[in-house]
C-alpha cells in the first residue's frame, strides 16, 4: 500500500479510532437514575481518495430500566411516550448489544483498534451509554471510556456555532425541528455534519498533514 493510500485509511485518519456517532434521548439529565429512552448510532466509512461519509444506522426506541426515573419536562421537551406500545421498545441489553456488535464488526473490517464515540455534547450521550452498559452487564464495550469527539465543540472551531441545528445549517444542510430530538434523525444529521467538517479540513489541506522538512540534523565542526 503506497503512503497516500495508507493515509486514506479509516484506521490511519484518527490515529486507529473507528468513530460511531451516537445520539441518546433520555429522561433527564442523571445517567444513573433516570431512563435512557431512545438510542441511535451511525457507522462511518472513508473511500478510496481519504472522503468520509456515513455508513450504516441502527435505531432504537428503549425501555425504561426498572426503577428509572421518567421527568415530566423531559419527555415534554423530546416528546416521547414511554408508555405508547406502537415504539416498539427493546430492553437496553437488545439495544446496545446490537449496536456494540455492529461497532465491533467495523473495528475488525477497518483494522482499526478502539471505537471512540461521536456526538454533539458527547459527554452527556457517552455518560448514558456507559451507565446502561453497566446496568445490562455488558463486558465487551468497544467504546474508549471517555474520549469522545464532540461535534459541538468543532462546530465551535470550524463554524463559530455550537448549536446542532445552526451547526447544520452552517455548512449547507438542511435541518428539520420538526425532527429534532429523534434519536434517529439527530444521529444521522450529526454524522453529516462530522464528516463535513473532517472533509472540510482535507479540502483546505489539513490532511494529509504536510511534511515539513526540517533539514538536516547533523552539525559539522
Amino acid at each position: 500500500m503506497s503512503e497516500i493510500n495508507s493515509l486514506n485509511a479509516l484506521n490511519q485518519r484518527f490515529r486507529g479510532f473507528y468513530p460511531v456517532v451516537i445520539d441518546i434521548e433520555t429522561a433527564g439529565f442523571n445517567a444513573q437514575t433516570d431512563a435512557l429512552l431512545e438510542i441511535a448510532a451511525t457507522t462511518l466509512k472513508m473511500d478510496k481518495e481519504g472522503w468520509l461519509h456515513r455508513d450504516q444506522t441502527l435505531h432504537f426506541h428503549v425501555e425504561p430500566f426498572e426503577g428509572a426515573l421518567l421527568h415530566p419536562e423531559a419527555l415534554a421537551f423530546t416528546g416521547i411516550d414511554p408508555s405508547d406500545p406502537l415504539r416498539g421498545a427493546v430492553s437496553e441489553y437488545e439495544a446496545l448489544h446490537a449496536i456494540f456488535k455492529m461497532t465491533r464488526k467495523g473495528i475488525k473490517d477497518q483494522c482499526c483498534n478502539r471505537a471512540i464515540m461521536v456526538a454533539h455534547n458527547a459527554t452527556f450521550d457517552l455518560n448514558f451509554m456507559m451507565a446502561a452498559a453497566g446496568r445490562v452487564g455488558l463486558k465487551r464495550n468497544p467504546f474508549h471510556l471517555f474520549a469522545t469527539f464532540d461535534t459541538a465543540a468543532l462546530s465551535g472551531l470550524v463554524l463559530g456555532q455550537t448549536v446542532l441545528a445552526k451547526a447544520c445549517k452552517a455548512v449547507g444542510m438542511s435541518f428539520d425541528s420538526t425532527q429534532a430530538h429523534s434519536a434517529l434523525y439527530d444521529t444521522e444529521q450529526t454524522a453529516t455534519l462530522f464528516c463535513e467538517l473532517v472533509n472540510r479540513w482535507k479540502r483546505l489541506g489539513g490532511w494529509p498533514l504536510p511534511i515539513v522538512d526540517t533539514g538536516d540534523e547533523t552539525t559539522s565542526g
